[in-house]
């Protein structure tokens, strides 16, 4: 499997899993995050690797779809591009300045 396909899914899967089925969430998550095969899902499901398969592929869309719609992933990128910059600015320029190394964390701890 692609290691940036599973990494864009899980990160997807974080920001996203609360609008999915409960079956749509236990498959990804066991694919994805658990590392199961699709047979494996499917045993312990009692349905076919198809129907597995299947449902994992229309959860991608979803999520994809979701994403296009709202950019929670893309704007959080974002938001720790901008901070990642900042504190390092912060760190060379004010290095002695705790409100603003107290703002940043601040800021850091609100994605969390």
């Amino acid at each position: 499997m692609d290691i940036e396909k599973t990494n864009r899914m899980n990160a997807l899967f974080e920001f996203y899993a609360t609008l999915l089925t409960e079956k749509q969430m236990n498959y990804m998550e066991l694919y994805y995050a658990d590392d199961f095969s699709l047979g494996e899902i499917a045993e312990e499901y009692g349905v076919s690797r198809q129907a597995v398969y299947d449902n994992i592929k229309r959860t991608e869309k979803i999520l994809e779809e979701y994403e296009r719609k709202l950019s929670l992933f893309s704007d959080y990128m974002v938001r720790q591009d901008v901070l990642e910059r900042l504190e390092t600015y912060v760190s060379e320029h004010y290095p002695k300045d705790e409100h603003l190394a107290s703002d940043i964390k601040e800021l850091q701890d609100l994605d969390e």
